[in-house]
């Protein structure tokens, strides 16, 4: 019943991670074989993390306090990731852009939006 929505899911997300990772791969001009490598990679992570699932399904206990920690702590090794890409690797470069630093309507703008855009954020997370 939950499988249909988490497959659609899953593969708009990875259907548009791979765009955004596609572009990157590309204006890095990467060589053939290291592209390849990085598709392969892309592609197959995804379905072998589902079979693991499937595959551990059967003797997982979700409520076991081992489950928890490793649950917790992949949690927050993942939150901490997106936070830095977020804020050192993405943010960073357009906040720093010389356009931006001789503009405080501009900078004014930008900050006010990446501030809505978390508040909205996280009344999304509430309501998930």
């Amino acid at each position: 019943d939950t499988i249909k929505p988490l497959v659609v899911a899953l593969s708009f997300h990875q259907m548009f991670e791979g765009m955004g990772l596609g572009g990157c791969i590309v204006q890095a001009k990467f060589k053939a074989r290291s592209i390849v490598i990085m598709i392969l990679f892309f592609c197959l992570t995804t379905p072998v993390g589902i079979l693991i699932g499937f595959g551990i399904s059967r003797v997982y206990n979700e409520n076991s306090p081992t489950a928890l920690v490793v649950e917790g702590s992949l949690n927050s090794v993942a939150a901490g990731i997106l936070i830095y890409m977020a804020l050192v690797d993405l943010l960073a470069a357009d906040f720093m852009n010389p356009k931006v630093q001789s503009r405080g309507k501009l900078q004014l703008g930008i900050n006010v939006s990446m501030l809505v855009g978390a508040g909205l954020m996280s009344m999304l997370a509430k309501w998930a």
